[in-house]
C-alpha cells in the first residue's frame, strides 16, 4: 500500500469535513493569551494591538515579516509582537519590519543566519525551501490526512522540532532556531478564468504556487512560475500567468485575486493545511535571559492559538464578502483530488531518492499519524451540522 492511500484518502476524505475535530487535538494553548487587535493592522509598522513602553537597557529584536500590511497574517505578526512586548513589561523590543525592507522573501532565513536580521515571520515553503525541498513537509508537505492541529501537535510532542531543528542547524549550518505555529485551514485549489472540472484544464496552464505544491499542479501538466503575494494580481492582470492560489479568503482579498478572477475553487489537497515560522538568529535568542527565552517561546505557542481563531473569525466574514460579490465558489472534482493524491505519491518518491532527511521527516509524520488516527476514529464524534441543529426542539 503507497504512503498515501491508507491515511491521506481516510483522513481527508472522512475527517477533514470535522467541524470540531481541531478541538480534540489543540496542544501546547495558553490560558493566558494576551488581548489583541481582531482588525488587520493599516501598515506593517503599526497594530491596534496594546503596546508597551521598551524599559531601561531593552532587547530589541529586528524582525522582518514577508507580508503585506493589510495581509491577515501581518495582523498575526504585529499581535505576537505586542504579547511579547507586553509579557516581557517591555524587556523585549520588537523592531517590525515590513516585508522586502531588506530582503525578499526568499532571503529572510541568510539574513537571520548573518545576523542583518534578528529574525523572520514567514513560511517554510520560501527560504527554507529554496534551500532544501524537505523543508517544505514541516508545513506545506502531503499532511497524510492530519489538521493543522494534528500536524502541531507532531511538531511539539512527536519530534518534528528536533528534526526541523537538525535539518536547518546540522544539515544546511544555519545559526537559526525555528518555532513553528500559527495552523492554517485547508488552501483553496486557486483562482481561475473559468471552473475546473476535471485534472486535464490543467494541462498548459501557467500557475502560481510554491514550495512542494508545484510538484502537484506540474503533475496535472501545468507549468508552475512562483511569484511573491504582492505581485500574483498584477500577473495574473497581465496574463504572465493563468490562474494561482495564495492562501485564504482573508489574504486573497488583501492581494487582490477577486478583483482579477471570479472563480475560486475550493478543498484541495496540495496545500490541506500551512505552518507559520518565526525563525530567529540562536546565538541572539540563546544569550537573552531563560526568563525571556521562555517568554519568546511560550508567547509563541500562544500566538498560535490566537491566530488561528482570528483566521476563523475574518475568513468566514471575508468569504460572505465574496459570496455578495458575486465570486462563483465552486467544490473541487473529486477527480481533481484523486490525481493530486497521485501527484503526492509521485513527487514523494523523486524527493525520497537523494535527500534522507526528506524521509526521515516523512517518516515520523507518518508515525504519529498512525498513532493518532486510531484514537481519533473511536473518540472523536461528528458535531451536529447547522441545519440539523436548528430543526432540534426548542427547550
Amino acid at each position: 500500500m503507497d504512503l498515501l492511500s491508507k491515511f491521506s484518502r481516510r483522513g481527508f476524505l472522512k475527517y477533514g469535513s470535522l467541524s470540531g475535530l481541531a478541538a480534540f487535538v489543540t496542544s501546547c494553548l495558553s490560558q493566558n493569551a494576551p488581548t489583541t487587535s481582531s482588525t488587520p493592522a493599516a501598515s506593517s509598522g503599526t497594530s491596534a494591538a496594546p503596546t508597551v513602553a521598551a524599559a531601561a537597557g531593552a532587547i530589541t529584536w529586528k524582525i522582518q515579516s514577508g507580508w503585506a500590511g493589510n495581509d491577515i497574517f501581518q495582523t498575526m505578526f504585529m499581535n505576537w509582537k505586542a504579547s511579547v512586548e507586553e509579557l516581557s513589561g517591555g524587556r523585549i523590543k520588537i523592531d517590525a519590519l515590513p516585508v522586502n525592507t531588506i530582503t525578499n522573501n526568499n532571503g529572510m532565513l541568510d539574513a537571520v543566519h548573518a545576523g542583518t536580521l534578528d529574525g523572520a515571520h514567514e513560511v517554510p515553503a520560501y527560504g527554507p525551501f529554496q534551500k532544501d525541498h524537505a523543508a517544505s513537509l514541516v508545513g506545506t508537505g502531503p499532511m497524510m490526512g492530519m489538521s493543522g492541529q494534528m500536524w502541531l501537535s507532531w511538531y511539539w510532542y512527536g519530534g518534528g522540532q528536533q528534526l526541523y531543528q537538525n535539518l536547518i542547524q546540522q544539515k544546511l549550518k544555519l545559526n537559526v532556531v525555528s518555532f513553528l505555529h500559527m495552523p492554517m485551514q485547508n488552501q483553496p485549489l486557486g483562482w481561475f478564468k473559468d471552473e475546473i472540472k476535471g485534472p486535464d484544464d490543467f494541462k498548459g496552464m501557467k500557475f502560481r504556487t510554491v514550495g512542494l505544491a508545484t510538484g502537484i499542479y506540474q503533475f496535472a501538466g501545468a507549468s508552475v512560475i512562483a511569484i511573491a503575494g504582492a505581485d500574483v494580481a498584477s500577473s495574473l492582470d497581465r496574463g504572465l500567468i493563468d490562474a494561482a492560489e495564495f492562501n485564504n479568503t482573508t489574504s486573497d482579498i488583501a492581494y487582490g485575486l477577486p478583483d482579477v478572477r471570479k472563480v475560486l475553487m475550493t478543498q484541495s489537497y496540495h496545500q490541506p493545511s500551512e505552518i507559520l515560522s518565526i525563525d530567529l538568529n540562536k546565538t541572539k535568542f540563546e544569550s537573552m535571559p531563560k526568563d525571556l527565552q521562555s517568554i519568546m517561546k511560550w508567547s509563541i505557542i500562544a500566538a498560535s492559538a490566537d491566530g488561528e481563531w482570528l483566521q476563523m473569525a475574518k475568513n468566514s466574514e471575508d468569504y460572505a464578502k465574496l459570496v455578495a460579490r458575486g465570486i462563483n465558489i465552486i467544490v473541487t472534482p473529486q477527480s481533481v483530488r484523486d490525481n493530486q493524491l497521485k501527484a503526492w505519491d509521485s513527487v514523494i518518491a523523486t524527493e525520497s531518492k537523494d535527500n534522507p532527511d526528506f524521509v526521515a521527516i516523512l517518516k515520523s509524520q507518518r508515525a504519529w499519524a498512525e498513532r493518532i488516527f486510531p484514537w481519533a476514529d473511536k473518540v472523536n464524534i461528528r458535531t451536529p451540522d447547522p441545519v440539523s441543529y436548528a430543526a432540534r426542539p426548542k427547550v
